[in-house]
C-alpha cells in the first residue's frame, strides 16, 4: 500500500463516538464554532445509531452514538472508550484503492458501498489502536445519503463488526 499513498487525498471525515449525542453537539457548536449540518438516526436489525455531521469548514465531523448496548457504536465505547472511530480519506478511485489494499494485506469490514455519486468501503478496525479507516469516492457534492449510511450500518450489524 505504500507505493498507492500518493492516490489518496484528504481527509474527508472524522467519526467520532460519544456518550451523549446531545451534549457532544452543543460543545462542537458553542465553543469549536462547528455548524450542525444534519441529524440521523438509523436502525438496524437488533440495534440503532443516532449521529450529527458537524461543518468545520474544510472538513467534517460526524459524531455518532449508539442506541442500544448492541450497536456497534456502543460497542466501540465500551471496548475503546469515545474517540475517533474511523478517519476517511478521498481516493480518486476506490475499487483500484480496494486491490491495492488488498494486495497490501488490507481487511474490509464491509465491501463497496455504492450510492449516488459515493462510494465507500470501511477496513476492519485495528486493535491496538481501535482505528477503521474509511475510504471514500465522491463525483458529486459532499455530504451523506441515507441509504448509504443505512448499507453500512446494516453490513457491520451482519458480520458483527465494530
Amino acid at each position: 500500500m505504500k507505493a498507492n499513498l500518493h492516490r489518496m487525498g484528504k481527509v474527508d471525515h472524522i467519526a467520532i463516538a460519544v456518550r451523549d449525542l446531545d451534549s457532544a453537539v452543543e460543545l462542537y457548536q458553542s465553543i469549536f464554532g462547528f455548524a450542525l449540518l444534519k441529524r440521523r438516526e438509523v436502525q438496524g436489525k437488533f440495534s440503532g445509531m443516532r449521529s450529527a455531521e458537524m461543518d468545520g469548514g474544510k472538513f467534517t465531523i460526524v459524531l455518532i452514538e449508539g442506541t442500544d448496548p448492541a450497536s456497534q457504536v456502543c460497542r466501540y465505547v465500551d471496548r475503546y472508550g469515545p474517540g475517533v472511530q474511523h478517519v476517511a480519506i478521498v481516493v480518486d478511485n476506490l475499487e483500484a484503492t480496494a486491490r491495492a489494499l488488498a494486495d497490501s494485506g488490507a481487511q474490509f469490514a464491509t465491501e463497496i458501498i455504492r450510492g449516488d455519486g459515493l462510494l465507500q468501503l470501511f477496513t476492519r478496525r485495528e486493535d491496538n489502536s481501535g482505528m477503521m479507516f474509511e475510504f471514500i469516492e465522491r463525483t458529486e457534492a459532499e455530504g451523506f445519503q441515507a441509504q448509504n449510511i443505512q448499507k453500512l450500518f446494516d453490513q457491520l450489524e451482519s458480520t458483527s463488526a465494530y
